[in-house]
């Protein structure tokens, strides 16, 4: 290891001892860690692909990362922003017509046609920051009339599925026909923003979203591995995704690679949850945010643009109202795809350090301060807000040596 990146070897080994254990434990069947420092990465391969052979992990194997295509998403918008094909506080309406004269419900738990007028249009604005007024409850499906009538329709409220969902127009269709949970621009919610945009991005573009995506992003960052679906030459290398047993806790299969739901294109190419990617294609990813937008001597993003989308937009009120689980936002805010620490109440709590995780298994964040990008890459469901493998945070930054 290269001293000047700062990084010590003797604890970098403590980081592969610790980690190993989650295998021994059967906690996962194998992980990928990542920490890259000043041009120097380091990568740690631990492990099997799945539980029920001996197939070991390896640096190439796919994963479905989930959330965390939510970031490449806001990247994909603001590369149209930057063209003034969008801009931020425009209505969407020009181009999302279903989304037009929005109906909101008196309170959450209203039936559906207890509304009031929404006080206005929708803008691109609220759509990279959660702000549409419409997200995941984290509630049993017969919480509510408004979240048992969007898991009928199918429109991305649980876990990513791609063989469930219907294709683009056919989901905003289904969509407008249900009314906002919250007034535009009132409070943070997650997840259906991101999808929104993904119809967003194909509409203005004019091209399907994975060939915008293939085009603008994964092209130039070299992102080979990175799609909507694994084609049949690579599923050798998609793990195996698994979940806990509610009852017993113990891993069962969500998806297998050889019939797995990323096996073909889907109908609708999730902006929220639907990319797979290897720890190196995202590191790509995270190491163009962490220089600006750049990635070798080409532009993605300008800098000010990565400014804009790494900062903290919402405001103390709409984190008053707003949660993702509790205390999220004590020490967090939200900018345009991505989340970024607000406040240093840990080792790894890095104010300014952003990214996000994908609840099957994954995660990322690039950090300016100390000029690191980290990634962590399992087959297994995050099982609560602060799971077992939170502790790679922990052990990744202790690693720092200077």
């Amino acid at each position: 290891m290269d001293n000047t990146a700062g990084l010590s070897r003797a604890r970098l080994v403590r980081m592969h001892d610790y980690m190993s254990g989650y295998i021994e434990r059967g906690e996962v069947p194998g992980l990928i860690t990542l920490v890259s420092r000043r041009g120097e990465v380091h990568v740690d391969v631990i492990g099997k692909k799945s539980i029920d052979d001996s197939v070991p992990m390896k640096r190439d194997t796919i994963f479905r990362i989930s959330s965390m295509t939510k970031p490449i998403m806001a990247a994909a918008t603001m590369i149209l922003i930057e063209e003034c094909q969008l801009r931020l506080d425009e209505a969407v309406e020009r181009w999302l017509p279903e989304l037009a004269e929005r109906k909101v419900l008196k309170r959450l738990d209203a039936p559906l046609d207890d509304t009031v007028p929404a006080h206005r249009s929708i803008t691109v604005r609220d759509l990279l920051t959660f702000r549409m007024g419409f997200g995941q409850i984290m509630s049993p499906p017969d919480t509510c009339p408004i979240l048992e009538a969007a898991n009928e329709r199918q429109i991305g409220m649980g876990p990513p599925s791609p063989a469930t969902m219907p294709e683009p127009d056919e989901w905003m269709r289904r969509l407008g026909e249900l009314p906002l949970m919250h007034q535009p621009g009132e409070q943070w919610m997650y997840n259906t923003g991101a999808d929104v945009l993904g119809v967003l991005v194909a509409r203005v573009s004019g091209q399907p979203l994975e060939k915008f995506l293939r085009k603008r992003l994964f092209e130039p960052l070299g992102m080979k591995d990175t799609r909507f679906s694994v084609p049949e030459a690579s599923l050798d290398r998609l793990a195996t995704s698994y979940w806990p047993d509610a009852e017993s806790g113990e891993l069962v299969v969500y998806d297998q690679a050889a019939d797995s739901q990323w096996s073909q294109p889907p109908a609708f190419p999730s902006g929220a949850g639907g990319l797979v990617s290897t720890i190196d294609d995202y590191l790509a990813f995270g190491q163009m945010m962490l220089a600006q937008g750049k990635h070798g001597i080409e532009r993605i993003l300008s800098r000010l643009t990565i400014e804009t989308m790494t900062t903290d937009q919402l405001t103390p009120e709409q984190k008053a109202v707003s949660s993702l689980f509790p205390g999220f936002f004590d020490n967090h805010g939200w900018g345009f795809g991505v989340s970024m620490f607000t406040r240093r109440d840990d080792i790894a709590s890095v104010p300014g350090r952003y990214g996000w995780d994908g609840g099957m298994g994954t995660s990322w964040y690039s950090d300016p301060k100390e000029e690191m990008v980290t990634i962590l890459m399992t087959p297994c469901f995050l099982t609560s807000p602060n799971p077992p493998n939170i502790n790679f945070w922990t052990l990744a930054y202790q690693a720092i040596d200077d």
